[in-house]
């Protein structure tokens, strides 16, 4: 069997790959295991040199891997580089902290000396998503190698190109083989990898529907999970903001990598006495963007990874105007080839229409108005989702207090959401359990140690 890779903004073959044979996984995932018995005893000191080095390596090739991103997955190239460095990021990020966050910690006890270690688990599978190809694998990956794990790779079938290229990143970053493995598999075969002998823990970014598959599948084998799911990010405009200056930064944060990420703001709502004039300048806003080709350097939005993501898309419009939403602009799928959506705004959404209860994975902002903050906060918290969330206030004190009422693992004021080495990330309800990044991120997949011990038998 094949898996196809198709350019999705010209719906044109990329190329077919092979997909893993049963026998070549076992071999694979044998010899991740054994690198792993080897590896977990290797000093900080070697696993940060081999991480600055895979930092550096990212920078050097920044322009060719972006430019896969974009024609596999169709991410504007600009995006693309920025993705690409953020890997290069992390990977500095945990070179600079990894021993710190993972150094054993002494408590007092009945006993001659008492402590906590934290030791590797093993292999751990990573089944990762296309919407950000490179940074959602390094950001799972880089911490778990850090800890003394492995990890096994197993992407979306869209950006099989991506997946090779990491592996082969690794090896060039001289990690030892074995260390980051990539198995081109179709999702069907993800059960059949989790109960896998040697997988001893799973992280997936994914689908909530996607997630609740893996976390069954983990549950069953009693193996360790993060589930970094999908989100319908809330962005509340209180009335003392401005909502000229607040709108552009609401395009930007529904349309960040062409709409399809999980901590995209979707739902904005906002409050009466300043709605008018916020729509009028997020239709401007939104308008404004340049739709095509990914790899044009003026591209601000490109295609839908796939025309089944496109079709759903236009379902939750229809479905949310047939319930009485109003469309502002855009509305209807680019004719011609590729997967091109135009950025849409839709107002009047109320619970009960698809761009309200469901996410919407494209560059369709819902427009919520309320009556005030109490409002806001209700309907924000009306979801199934519970990832980011963002507040926008001229009084960041008062916005504060109202981000603690918020049922979001993520909440920021005055700027848009979005994940940074230095805190954790993920969500609460169908958002998923778990965190990756900063100290909370690298003690996901560990044994946590506790050592006693007596000065003398006896």
């Amino acid at each position: 069997m094949t898996i196809q890779s198709i350019n999705p903004a010209t719906g044109h073959l990329i190329e077919e790959y092979p997909e893993t044979p049963p026998e070549t996984v076992d071999l694979r995932l044998q010899m991740s295991h054994e690198a792993q018995l080897v590896w977990r005893d290797v000093s900080f000191q070697e696993r940060t040199k081999r991480l600055r080095s895979l930092a550096r390596i990212l920078r050097e090739e920044t322009e060719s891997l972006a430019r896969l991103a974009a024609t596999e997955m169709g991410k504007p190239i600009t995006q693309a580089r920025s993705e690409v460095e953020k890997c290069a990021w992390v990977c500095d990020y945990y070179a600079g902290h990894a021993g710190e966050f993972l150094r054993p910690r002494t408590e007092p006890t009945d006993g001659g000396r008492s402590y906590v270690r934290y030791d590797p688990l093993g292999v751990v599978l990573a089944i990762m998503p296309w919407n950000f190809p490179y940074w959602q694998v390094f950001r799972a990956a880089v911490p778990a190698v850090m800890a003394g794990n492995v990890v096994v790779l197993k992407h979306a079938s869209n950006v099989c190109g991506v997946s090779q290229e990491i592996e082969r990143l690794f090896v060039r970053a001289e990690f030892p083989a074995g260390i980051l493995t990539s198995v081109l598999l179709s999702a069907q075969r993800t059960e059949e990898l989790i109960g896998h002998r040697h997988i001893r823990a799973v992280t997936i970014t994914g689908s909530d529907r996607a997630g609740r598959a893996v976390a069954a599948a983990a549950g069953k084998e009693l193996k360790p999970s993060v589930l970094e799911l999908g989100g319908s990010d809330p962005f509340i405009v209180l009335a003392d903001a401005d909502p000229l200056a607040v709108a552009p930064q609401a395009a930007r944060a529904r349309t960040q990598n062409s709409g399809q990420s999980c901590i995209a703001a979707k739902r904005f709502l906002v409050e009466q006495p300043i709605v008018s004039e916020f729509e009028s300048a997020l239709v401007d806003a939104m308008q404004s963007l340049t739709v095509g080709d990914p790899l044009d350097e003026q591209t601000d939005v490109g295609p839908l990874a796939r025309g089944d993501l496109r079709d759903k898309l236009q379902r939750q419009v229809t479905q949310s105007r047939e319930r009485g939403a109003k469309l502002l602009c855009g509305g209807r799928p680019a004719e011609g080839r590729g997967s091109f959506y135009p950025p849409t705004v839709l107002t009047n959404v109320q619970p009960g229409m698809a761009a309200f209860d469901e996410e919407t994975f494209g560059p369709v902002a819902a427009v919520i108005p309320v009556a005030d903050r109490n409002q806001a906060i209700e309907l924000a918290n009306r979801s199934p989702y519970g990832l980011g969330a963002s507040v926008w206030s001229a009084n960041a004190d008062s916005a504060e207090r109202l981000a603690s009422r918020s049922d979001a693992g993520c909440v920021v004021i005055n700027a848009i959401v979005k994940s940074d080495p230095n805190l954790p990330f993920g969500g609460v309800k169908q958002s998923g359990y778990g965190r990756e990044l900063s100290r909370e991120g690298i003690r996901e997949f560990v044994n946590v140690k506790s050592v006693w011990v007596n000065r003398e038998p006896g």
